[in-house]
Parts: structure tokens; C-alpha cells; sequence
């Protein structure tokens, strides 16, 4: 075998350090900004920043419910260890049980609670299946009652039995029949206990009114704020927008080093390598900048109606559309668009969900997805509740009355995405 070494020229594009952060700085929300170029000052000793301290405090708000009076001190500002709800019922329960077995057993019930306020037994529980029942049993003397229970069907009947033991017949029908009654199997349920439909309504409006979710998390309470990275205003007839990036801080040259940037030795090449990462900072921010304001001025062109009317009257867009107007690639417009929120005349909305695909309609037009969920929600909400439409029948109805070509599978995936539950289970019952 012959070895033989050729020569041969090749183009091919390398993605630098340099692009790579550029799009990852394009996709951030404004205040992951601020804390990027906060740690670009850390780094760059050529980097000197000048805060505005007065606009940062809405920042502030955005993460913690703080107030933004410039009378406060600091201290102020530090908030007290709120007792989580989980301790707070345990020091209940060492008040309400002496024993120590007792105290051990809703300890190890109470902080194995989800944010439900159910609890999940494990093949590691210290204590048997038993054991775990009665304290369960104990805890709801103390908690919300339906607290601790292992599934829903535990949950009601916990309730019943404690709130409402004279409610014999639900607590029948919550143990033998649950899984007719979570099925809406009416009649199935009145030959079984014997009942007439109007005992069974009447029984299912009593559940109806139980809560399925004696929740007590230890989540803080606190209002939380969402910051726009995008403010749409409308006056006097006109539309204006800008960036909402007033707090971000000035970027300026560290002028103690400028005499070092024309020196010859291994200082000056870390000054003049530091030189360029500011210069680049300084270009991309400006670039990221001008890309969003490009998107937003598209936006208001092409949803002028849904900036005017409301969400109902979001019109098809892609990202793509809006690259081609832009003249710009599609994967930059989806970078710029993710973790922004734009505040509009009718409300704050997640910057992506402007976008929407569009189905083709009878007469050559389109509609957008959005438009068809609320047609869908709409005609769900106003159906007879004894006879709910099966998802083909209302493809069908928005095909003849509409004009809206859509499949069976699509009504499905968007009766799901709207939480709405399938026909069998959206049956009344008919008396």
C-alpha cells in the first residue's frame, strides 16, 4: 500500500468564543443581562460601570416584594424567617399528642406531604401501612381535614367522615363506586345503590363542593412582580415602544489602562485582549438591542389587533415571517424572542406567544391556532351538558359552520392544551 500526502483547500465556518456568547446574550431577559454584565465588571478591569440605582429598584421588585423608599435602611429590607406551615402543624401536633410514638409518626407524615397535602408511602417508610392510617386519622384533628391522604378517593372520604358523618350515602358512594362516579357513569351508579338520577346529582354537587387539595405548602406568600423587558404604549392614536432597560448600568473605558493598550510586552496583550472583549460587550448589547426593537415593530405591524383588542384577536405569525421581513435568519428571531415579557394597553404576555401557526380555512384564508382555542373553548362552555359533542363532531361543526379545516387529532391536542376533559367526562347528569 502506497502512502501519499495531498494538499487540498477547505471553507468551513468555526463558530468563536466570542459568537457563541453573543447568542446566548441574545436570548437573555433584560435583568439576566444586568447580571451578566455585572460579572463582565468582575472580569474585565477595563470595564467600569455607572449604576442607576433610583430605576434598579423596580428590578428589585421583580424578585422580592420590597419597598423602594430611599428612607429605609437596610436592615429594613431584611425579612424575618417565616415558620413554614409544615413546622407550624407539627408544633400543633406536639401540643395536641403527648405520646412520643405519636409525635414520631405525624413528624415523619408531615414533612412527607406534597404541596397537595397528600402523602406517598415508599418502600424506605419506618412505618407499616397501619401505623401510617392512623396517623393520618390523628392529623386530621389537627389540620385541614383530607390532609395526609394517599390518593383523592382518601382525600373526600376523609372529609365526609369528619365534616359530614351523617352523609352516609356519599361515603358509600365515595368507597364502592369511585371509579363509575369519576367516570360520570350515572346511570350505572343509580342501578347499583339503588338511587334515582336526582339523588345521584344531588350526591355528585355535595363532592363537587369537597376540596381535593387541602394544600399547605410552604411557598412564600409574597406578591411576586414580573418586570417587561418590552413596554408597547398606546397614545393618542399612535403606538410607541421601547426597551424597558433603563436600570441596566452605563458602560465606560477604565482610562487607567489606555496607556498600557500601546506598549509592547505581555501586560499589553491581556490589555488589548481585554480591550476587544469590551468592545465587543458594548456592540452586542447594542446589536441584541436593535434585534428586538426590528421584532417588536413587526410585531405591531402584523398584530396591530391584538395589541388594540386582546389576545382573541392574535392573527397567524411565524418566525419565520417575521425573519423574512427582517432579514434576518429564523433561529436569531426565536433567540431574541425567549425570556422577554412585553407589556401591552392589554396586559403582559410572554413575548413567544405572539407567534401562533395558522390552519387554512373553506375560503383560502387562515386562522390563527389561538383564534381556533377559543372557538373551541367557547363552543365547549356553551354545549349541551347532558349530550357533550364527541372531538369529531365538534371537527365537523367547525368545519361546516366555520369553514376551519381541522382533524379530530388537533381538536384533541388542543382540548388537552386548554385542559378541558373529553366528552364522557364533561356529561351531566340528565334528569
Amino acid at each position: 500500500m502506497e502512502l501519499v500526502l495531498n494538499q487540498r483547500q477547505e471553507q468551513s465556518l468555526t463558530m468563536t468564543f466570542q459568537l457563541r456568547q453573543a447568542i446566548e446574550l441574545l436570548q437573555y431577559s433584560t435583568y439576566d443581562l444586568y447580571q451578566y454584565i455585572k460579572e463582565k465588571e468582575l472580569e474585565n478591569p477595563l470595564i467600569e460601570l455607572e449604576e442607576h440605582s433610583k430605576d434598579f429598584s423596580s428590578v428589585e421588585k421583580s424578585t422580592r416584594n420590597v419597598s423602594s423608599s430611599s428612607t429605609k435602611q437596610l436592615i429594613d429590607y431584611v425579612k424575618g424567617r417565616d415558620i413554614c406551615k409544615r413546622e407550624k402543624l407539627y408544633q400543633e401536633a406536639k401540643l395536641y399528642y403527648k405520646k412520643k410514638e405519636d409525635q414520631q409518626l405525624l413528624y415523619h407524615i408531615i414533612y412527607n406531604l406534597d404541596d397537595n397535602g397528600y402523602f406517598h408511602i415508599t418502600d424506605q417508610d419506618p412505618f407499616n401501612e397501619k401505623a401510617i392510617e392512623r396517623g393520618i386519622h390523628l392529623l386530621q384533628q389537627i389540620g385541614p381535614v383530607g390532609i395526609g391522604a394517599r390518593s383523592l378517593q382518601e382525600c373526600l372520604i376523609l372529609q365526609v367522615m369528619y365534616e359530614f358523618p351523617e352523609e352516609k350515602l356519599v361515603q358509600a358512594l365515595l368507597e364502592d363506586h369511585f371509579d363509575l362516579l369519576a367516570n360520570r357513569k350515572w346511570n350505572e351508579i343509580a342501578r347499583l345503590m339503588k338511587i334515582s338520577l336526582a339523588d345521584v346529582k344531588e350526591m355528585y354537587d355535595f363532592i363537587q363542593a369537597l376540596d381535593p387539595k387541602p394544600s399547605f405548602s410552604c411557598s412564600n406568600d409574597s406578591i411576586e412582580y414580573v418586570n417587561p423587558d418590552i413596554i408597547v404604549e398606546y397614545k393618542e392614536g399612535n403606538f410607541t415602544y421601547y426597551l424597558n432597560d433603563g436600570y441596566l448600568p452605563e458602560i465606560h473605558f477604565n482610562n487607567e489602562y489606555a496607556g498600557l493598550l500601546q506598549e509592547k510586552d505581555e501586560t499589553s496583550k491581556y490589555i488589548n485582549n481585554q480591550y476587544t472583549q469590551y468592545k465587543w460587550l458594548l456592540s452586542s448589547i447594542e446589536q441584541r438591542r436593535s434585534t428586538i426593537l426590528k421584532i417588536v415593530k413587526v410585531l405591531l405591524e402584523k398584530q396591530r389587533k391584538f395589541f388594540t383588542e386582546g389576545y382573541s384577536s392574535l392573527k397567524p405569525l411565524t418566525l419565520k415571517e417575521v425573519a423574512m421581513e427582517i432579514d434576518m435568519h429564523e433561529s436569531t428571531i426565536s433567540r431574541a424572542t425567549m425570556h422577554k415579557v412585553i407589556q401591552t394597553p392589554r396586559g403582559s404576555f410572554d413575548l413567544k406567544s405572539l407567534f401562533t401557526s395558522k390552519l387554512e380555512t373553506a375560503d383560502g384564508s387562515s386562522i390563527s391556532q389561538t383564534e381556533v382555542k377559543e372557538l373551541l373553548a367557547n363552543f365547549i362552555k356553551n354545549e349541551n351538558k347532558t349530550k357533550p359533542l364527541s372531538d369529531q363532531k365538534i371537527a365537523d361543526y367547525l368545519n361546516t359552520e366555520n369553514g376551519i379545516n381541522i382533524s379530530r387529532r388537533t381538536i384533541s391536542k388542543y382540548r388537552e392544551e386548554l385542559n378541558i376533559p373529553s366528552s364522557s367526562l364533561r356529561k351531566e347528569i340528565s334528569i
